[in-house]
């Protein structure tokens, strides 16, 4: 893990340093926008698709509802694992803070000594956080075990649900009916697929907050860095 090393330009006016770093390439500021609007609709309509509606005004035959909110799910579905997969090939290609969320050096001891520093700053019993361009020891592993596992956990399943829908002979089913041959109770993969959604939005609750609590009480601007890809850190000289 590299602490932040950047061009510092001084501001005499606030009486602080600023310190500038390209984090986040326009790839990974991708990912998380299609992410973030996938997740949104697969959780609405997963909802209503564990829940159905009660009844829907007018004749059956002129309604096609849940038929549309099925549809929209799957769409979502697919379009997630596709960006998945591009964003695991751009673990490859991209700079080191775009590997950071896929993978975490448990056998490192500088990580866990600085995951435990974190740990007491977001608890409040220190007050002076250490800079990183990217994520810190202790958001990379909440997003590795809370978002990357979780989410390859959804798809996977996911996939196997629509196969198992569409028939034995379907794409879907050859290629991710095996998740029944590990749970071949069908309602426990649904189970755990619904599990599954609830983990990802706690993690995404959590998310929000930490971001915005980091720009006023660490300040630096996580959230901008999705949009401009640059992450500022500012220092007060006093």
């Amino acid at each position: 893990m590299r602490r932040t090393i950047m061009s510092i330009s001084a501001t005499s006016k606030a009486d602080c340093e600023h310190e500038n770093v390209y984090a986040y390439e326009a790839p990974v500021r991708l990912w998380h926008w299609i992410n973030a609007f996938c997740i949104l609709a697969l959780a609405l309509t997963g909802y209503f698709i564990g829940s159905p509606l009660p009844a829907v005004p007018g004749e059956a035959s002129a309604n096609f509802l849940m038929g549309y909110i099925r549809f929209a799910h799957f769409a979502a579905g697919q379009i997630l694992a596709v960006a998945l997969i591009l964003r695991i090939y751009w673990v490859f290609v991209g700079n080191v803070h775009a590997r950071q969320i896929f993978y975490v050096p448990f056998w490192s001891g500088r990580f866990w000594r600085e995951w435990l520093h974190e740990v007491r700053f977001y608890m409040f019993l220190t007050q002076n956080p250490l800079k990183y361009a990217g994520h810190n020891p202790l958001s990379q592993l909440v997003m590795f075990v809370m978002f990357t596992l979780p989410l390859t956990f959804m798809v996977i399943t996911g996939f196997a649900l629509y196969g198992e829908g569409v028939g034995r002979d379907s794409w879907g089913y050859r290629l991710f009916g095996w998740v029944f041959w590990l749970s071949p109770n069908s309602q426990s993969v649904h189970s755990f697929h619904h599990l599954g959604m609830w983990v990802i939005l706690i993690f995404v609750m959590i998310h929000i907050y930490v971001a915005v609590r980091e720009d006023i009480v660490s300040r630096d601007s996580i959230v901008s860095s999705m949009i401009s890809g640059e992450r500022v850190s500012k220092h007060n000289e006093d």
